[in-house]
């Protein structure tokens, strides 16, 4: 993506956001530039009529008029800054709230892509850390004041000289022309050190992390992470050392021209005011007036100049977050035929699939039917597919070849919304949120279906689990942010998942794991109840243990992304020589023994 789009999307976005802003911010930029022009201009008139009539009336006119002005100007330029601070903070957390909604309503795809996930870090890393787009806008203001500066002083200028004024572009032009290389330079600097960074960060992230402690002191893994962590360190600070030192040349030249601008304008006016070499002599006011332009148009040129760059480095800051943001949404994907009803057959018509990226073929021509109420168990050694045929299901991923059918359609033809209220899932990373008990249940607000919630805990067996909580069910998951949260054991914070997935008024309920955390018994209980939980809704589960298999209808074998049954428990184990016999027999002699 360049600069120049990604500008124009940026623009879109801040308007979409808040116009009155950018209305704002163009209004103060013309104040600001109006305030140095009043003080260029009007102090000639002043200075004149103290070295001319000395007329008492017009001393005091023009003397007020420039108090009044600058007061005027100064109590805008306040009012200003305190608006804009204001809608400065509004544009800010709206952004990370696009952002944040944006991650959330993406592809789920390219969020396990390894290129997109880095481009969601980036541009995570650009809106938080660097303030990219709140300094972008501050940046864009302040270019757009120095340019508007820069043409009235330069209209002040013309009416000394024309041969002045194309000096002074000329200046501009070596200006520009020496920013142009020096960020060609900055720009590649901050591609090529973003790996290094990255690293830098990872290893600096290990050491914050707390999950990662225990394994730290029990493997003295300290020493080996400072050292990686020094090293990086260290080499980024020979980039940065070469980075400055070019950015250092780089100022000094810009210096050299500031000064020679300023030395030839001072020289060039001062010989109007003693000769008349260049044209007749200019009095003392016009000299100040002159002189003050100059003053100006330097530090214009020379802020003009920082602003470019600042600019052109927060767009690449950018670059990521547009990139991310052009990203296709879910809910636009697919057809627009809504689902109604319950799931009545779900059909794999020859799916094959292979991750983004990859060429490795995860699931190989599968095919297979399931009709409505029935209880699959879909089994199978590790690696073997069995997540990603449920992720296929869920719409996470498309597949590589061949088409999934529920009722008769293709399920990209379902409008999103309502495919996705048709079924529920819980995956073995499943996550508990910092709500309520209740709301990670309901998923909604509080008290709006705690009956519900209160008697599905009931059902997965927590009701004396919860009426030990100092809040009950509106007690609290996690300390994030409350001293007072409760922490539940593995087997409790999944059993508290299952019941958030018989919550919802799905026809279809997917668990793969589901019992990963729970010991024997418990895991004993729950298969003993599961037919009674989900009721006649269709099931599938993916499991590990095999005696979860006896509870269902019919048993999906996958070995090596194929098919290699798909019968119910009594007739696979007929079948001694089939994975599913030596698996469940495998786990058999070890529960046994």
């Amino acid at each position: 993506m360049n600069s120049a789009k990604c500008f124009k999307m940026f623009f879109k976005l801040s308007w979409k956001i808040s116009p009155m802003y950018i209305v704002l911010l163009l209004f103060s930029t013309l104040a600001s530039s109006g305030q140095i022009l009043i003080n260029v201009i009007l102090p000639k008139f002043l200075i004149d009529e103290l070295l001319g009539a000395r007329q008492n009336e017009r001393l005091l006119l023009f003397g007020a008029i420039i108090v009044l002005a600058n007061f005027f100007f100064a109590w805008l330029t306040m009012t200003m800054k305190r608006v804009m601070d204001e809608k400065g903070i509004y544009m800010r957390e709206m952004m990370n709230h696009l952002m944040s909604e944006k991650i959330m309503k993406v592809e789920y795809s390219y969020l396990e892509n390894p290129y997109y996930l880095d481009l969601k870090e980036r541009a995570v890393f650009a809106s938080n850390n660097q303030s990219a787009m709140e300094n972008l806008i501050l940046s864009v203001g302040k270019l757009f004041n120095s340019i508007v500066t820069l043409i009235g002083l330069l209209v002040v200028m013309f009416s000394l000289s024309l041969v002045l004024v194309l000096f002074l572009l000329i200046t501009i032009v070596i200006t520009f022309v020496a920013q142009k290389k020096f960020m060609k330079y900055q720009q590649t600097f901050f591609s090529e050190i973003i790996p290094v960074n990255r690293k830098y960060g990872y290893y600096v992230g290990l050491a914050y992390d707390n999950k990662l402690q225990k394994d730290i002191r029990l493997y003295g893994m300290s020493p080996m992470l400072t050292k990686r962590v020094r090293q990086y360190n260290d080499e980024i600070n020979e980039w940065f050392t070469k980075f400055h030192t070019a950015g250092g040349n780089y100022g000094g030249f810009l210096s050299i021209i500031n000064d020679l601008q300023a030395a030839l304008v001072y020289g060039y006016v001062g010989l109007r005011v003693i000769t008349n070499w260049f044209g007749s002599r200019i009095g003392i006011g016009s000299f100040t007036m002159y002189v003050s332009a100059a003053i100006k148009f330097t530090s214009s040129v020379s802020t003009l100049g920082e602003q470019v760059m600042s600019v052109t480095q927060y767009l690449s800051y950018l670059h990521p977050f547009m990139e991310f943001m052009e990203l296709p949404e879910e809910e636009k994907v697919g057809g627009d035929l809504p689902f109604e009803g319950n799931v009545e057959t779900i059909r794999f018509e020859h799916v094959t699939f292979k991750y983004p990226g990859s060429e490795k073929q995860v699931l190989k021509d599968i095919s297979f039917e399931i009709n409505k109420g029935e209880k699959i168990s879909i089994v199978g050694l590790n690696g073997a597919g069995k997540t990603t045929l449920i992720k296929l299901l869920c719409r996470l991923y498309r597949p590589t070849e061949g088409k999934i059918f529920i009722n008769g359609h293709d399920i990209f033809e379902y409008e999103h919304r309502s495919y996705m209220k048709s079924m529920a899932a819980v995956f073995q990373d499943y996550r508990l949120f910092a709500f309520t008990m209740e709301e990670n249940i309901t998923c909604k607000e509080p008290q709006e279906d705690i009956k519900q919630a209160s008697e599905l805990l009931d059902k997965v067996g927590l009701t004396e689990k919860v009426k030990t909580l100092p809040n009950g069910i509106k007690s609290l998951f996690g300390k994030s942010y409350d001293e007072e949260g409760i922490e539940m054991s593995g087997g409790e914070s999944q059993k508290v998942a299952i019941a958030r997935a018989l919550n919802k008024e799905a026809s279809l309920i997917i668990l793969d794991e589901p019992t990963s955390a729970l010991d024997p018994l418990a895991e004993a209980e729950i298969y003993e109840n599961f037919n009674h939980l989900v009721g006649d809704k269709t099931a599938l589960y993916i499991s590990h243990r095999m005696s979860s298999s006896v509870f269902c209808d019919k048993i999906l074998v996958i070995d090596g992304g194929v098919i290699s049954d798909y019968d119910s428990h009594t007739k696979l184990m007929e079948k001694q020589d089939s994975l599913y016999y030596k698996l469940f027999h495998s786990q058999a002699i070890n529960y046994s023994s």
